[in-house]
């Protein structure tokens, strides 16, 4: 129990010093949470540039918004929805969206095996990689982060069928990638 107060009051010292912007407090919060964040970053970037980008971007936030963090609540669960949500406005600024009608995601089908429990994390992450980044942004948000596709399609912009085909299309695709079944340019396109 002292362990737990001790966090607490550390946490919030540090919470304190960030809203006073003091240099030290911001670059321990950073240090401390930059190898979470990373890989959140990364699942929703091209490559590890891009990833870097809006992780800083979403720091930028973090420290500007850090007094309206509620103390006692979760500081990752509060800085892990800063990332994602930056990392979706990235996404909108960089991407023009692709509509990809629903009827042709439900003749897709495989009876391939489970591959990614053959898999490392780095082949998976390697695989989202590949996949464009309309698909790669409904797949994190929808199987990584838990949002519905109403939410999916809110945030993105899209239609509620159009997140749908593109969850289906990514998994498919990324299947086909982590069994070898064929291979992705770095767009996502079939080589």
């Amino acid at each position: 129990m002292d362990l737990a107060l001790q966090l607490e009051l550390k946490e919030r010292s540090l919470i304190e010093a960030c809203i006073a912007r003091e240099r030290w407090a911001q670059q321990r919060l950073y240090e401390e949470y930059y190898p979470k964040m990373m890989g959140v970053c990364m699942r929703y970037a091209n490559n590890d540039d891009d990833a870097l980008d809006i992780l800083h971007e979403g720091f930028i936030k973090v420290f500007k918004h850090v007094a309206s963090y509620q103390p006692g609540t979760s500081l990752t669960a509060w800085i892990r929805r800063i990332m994602v949500n930056t990392a979706i406005d990235y996404y909108r600024k960089t991407i023009r969206r692709r509509t990809e009608d629903i009827e042709t995601a439900y003749n897709l089908s495989s009876s391939d095996a489970d591959a990614i429990s053959q898999c490392s994390e780095q082949d998976i992450l390697a695989a989202v990689k590949k996949l464009t980044p309309a698909y790669r942004a409904v797949f994190n948000m929808y199987v990584i982060e838990g949002y519905s596709h109403k939410e999916i399609a809110d945030q993105l912009d899209i239609t509620e069928s159009t997140s749908r085909s593109n969850l289906v299309k990514a998994r498919l695709k990324l299947q086909a990638i982590l069994t070898g079944n064929f291979d992705l340019d770095k767009n996502g396109n079939e080589e």
